[in-house]
């Protein structure tokens, strides 16, 4: 889509007013929340989105609820001029860059906590991440009273606690996954890999190798938990310093699989792990 005039508002006020014109114009409206330093793989939502809806809105908000105190809130990569200029490139109608204060005022102490798809791998590593998830995307899904919004399947965990959330809590949205957009080595793209040196952008590469040999390896009927343990060995023997899991589990609610073959179950191989001082995530279907 051609480059568009970008319009950037900062407080839900301005965001329910955009929306709601759209809206009353008969136009179908798209949400895609990002936290900012827009890469490929967000634009590819966007993109997404203009199939899916006539109106595109793209949030740029660094969560400070989902990060613990030792991660890695302050350093976070941002870049709002850059982030506004590639949503304009790309023909995204409007950016929603609140401060922490529109967003968590004085005062504020609701959080949307669930169970289930939210406790094993990310929720176990990082215990207030998905609190976080949940409070700050149930936010932005009223704020903006969208149609649709999309998620990358990269984040394969979230994109299932989000649709827990929608459903349990009767949300008017249609979530949509989109597919992982992947580097020409099959690194997924990720904010983060900007924190990588050049000999560890080179080791990561690793990662989605090991989980793409467990997922062919089980799917041909291989033992879960020896394909697990496979691809951690190559996951550290490429250098990464620790990995948090290495699972495969059912596609749609998490829960274990294994430890024999996988059967006639959907599966879903999920690992994080830590290449220097920086953690990645990635899945594949199984």
């Amino acid at each position: 889509m051609a480059k568009s005039t970008l319009k950037i508002v900062r407080t839900v006020a301005d965001l329910r007013a955009q929306v709601g014109a759209w809206k009353a114009a008969g136009e179908r409206v798209a949400l895609i929340p990002t936290m900012g330093a827009l890469h490929e793989g967000h634009l590819s939502l966007i993109q997404l989105g203009q199939v899916q809806a006539r109106r595109t809105v793209a949030s740029v908000f660094v969560n400070p609820k989902q990060f613990a105190p030792h991660e890695d809130f302050d350093s976070y990569p941002r870049g709002e001029a850059r982030d506004a200029e590639l949503l304009a490139e790309v023909g995204c109608d409007l950016m929603f860059a609140p401060d922490v204060s529109e967003m968590y005022a004085p005062g504020f102490s609701t959080t949307v906590n669930l169970t289930g798809v939210s406790e094993p791998l990310e929720g176990a590593a990082r215990p207030q991440f998905f609190g976080g998830v949940a409070t700050v995307v149930t936010k932005l899904l009223l704020q903006s009273q969208a149609d649709v919004a999309i998620f990358g399947e990269k984040d394969y965990q979230q994109l299932q606690v989000i649709k827990r959330v929608v459903k349990d809590l009767d949300i008017p949205v249609e979530i949509v996954g989109a597919p992982t957009a992947r580097a020409t080595d099959g690194l997924a793209l990720s904010s983060r890999n900007a924190y990588l040196s050049a000999e560890e952008r080179a080791a990561a590469v690793a990662l989605p190798n090991a989980i793409k040999a467990a997922a062919k390896a089980v799917a041909a009927g291989g033992r879960i938990d020896e394909a697990e343990e496979t691809a951690k060995t190559a996951i550290l023997a490429a250098g990464f310093r620790q990995v948090d899991y290495v699972d495969i589990r059912e596609a749609s609610d998490l829960s274990r699989l294994g430890p024999g073959p996988i059967g006639q179950a959907d599966g879903r191989i999920l690992v994080a792990a830590w290449l220097g001082r920086t953690r990645l995530i990635d899945n594949m279907a199984v």
